[in-house]
């Protein structure tokens, strides 16, 4: 049960002490609207499962919304689903129409990726011993680094998703001496930044950040919880993350250049997947006037450069349900 997970635990009374803390905390730049940065996540693999053509989503995205900042999942059981034959296609082509526009990527790599079940690992690995896992994980990082790392429309790699976040997916423990193994290797490969990424509302950030060259963190303000089986609304101020990101940068050494977030929720988060839910369902978690609201909110808390998360549903929304008010007003952020 959640209540007996005590890094659970721990994670709520950091989040107490430092709201009690938010008053005393040194106030960081709050950035006008024009000064901000805006990029989206898109997971091929989430179009699909909606049974939509994920080239046209793509597409769309980048030529109609205007996108020119990517984050990709290179997921390791999408590239290497037969163990030591390597499929890339898919990902080139969608590196390689983001270069033709002048779009930049951060391409993640890594054995837990963004969407669930947050670990992606193909089938024949699942059950290998954590030792020769691990040296599959490193050869794939490796191999997907050296076919991507002359590419000028790579900025980054992120090593893993929320690596931090025990609680949170379908994944082994986490070990901190391997994830320092897959940095390390990407780095002996190529000198871009190096994005780790952590939870905005329910982790430390330091562990994470003092490994990263570029922190990214996420922000949600309405959940689902699948532990307390009931709909969550983060009460917490702004000023939380802008105490949170001066204790970072005070305790992680070394400290980032960087703290972005990585993840801005721009869809909904209900008991099953969004495109099973109803509008009525969705609107509790997210629609325009929560959209408009986190964005707004996100700047008061003291970042400049977002991903946004929900690329999916609002393509989803306009191609399916003939709704492009998400569609639109995201339009007018790139």
């Amino acid at each position: 049960m959640w209540y007996r997970n005590k890094k659970f635990i721990i994670a709520i009374i950091v989040i107490l002490l430092i709201i009690i803390l938010i008053p005393f905390a040194s106030i960081r730049p709050i950035y006008d609207k024009d000064e901000l940065s805006y990029g989206v996540t898109f997971s091929q693999r989430y179009v699909e499962y909606m049974g939509l053509n994920w080239q046209n989503a793509y597409t769309a995205m980048l030529d109609d919304l205007g996108v020119k900042k990517l984050r990709l999942p290179a997921y390791w059981d999408r590239i290497e689903s037969k163990q030591g034959i390597f499929f890339y296609d898919d990902l080139d082509w969608q590196v390689s129409e983001a270069a033709k526009r002048n779009a930049s990527v951060i391409l993640a790599v890594g054995g837990r990726l963004p969407r669930w079940p947050e670990c992606h690992f193909p089938d024949w690995a699942e059950n290998l011993p954590k030792a020769e896992r691990e040296r599959e994980i490193l050869d794939y990082i490796t191999k997907t680094l050296s076919r991507y790392k002359d590419s000028k429309a790579i900025i980054a790699w992120q090593i893993e998703n929320e690596p931090f976040l025990p609680h949170f997916g379908d994944c082994p423990t986490l070990d901190k001496s391997f994830l320092d193994k897959e940095i390390a290797a990407a780095r002996s490969l190529d000198g871009r930044p190096i994005v780790i990424t952590d939870s905005g509302e329910l982790s430390l950030w330091a562990p994470a950040a003092s490994r990263a060259d570029i922190f990214g963190t996420t922000l949600y303000r309405d959940t689902y919880s699948s532990h307390l089986q009931s709909y969550i609304h983060y009460p917490l101020p702004p000023a939380f993350f802008r105490l949170k990101q001066n204790l970072t940068e005070f305790l992680a050494y070394p400290k980032p250049r960087d703290i972005i977030v990585i993840e801005l929720q721009a869809e909904p988060w209900g008991p099953k997947p969004y495109y099973e839910l109803t509008k009525a369902e969705s609107a509790r978690t997210m629609n325009l006037a929560k959209f408009q609201d986190i964005l707004e909110y996100s700047r008061q808390a003291g970042f400049k450069e977002f991903y946004l998360w929900g690329v999916e549903w609002w393509y989803w929304e306009k191609e399916v349900n003939g709704d492009p008010a998400l569609w639109n007003e995201a339009k007018k952020l790139f």
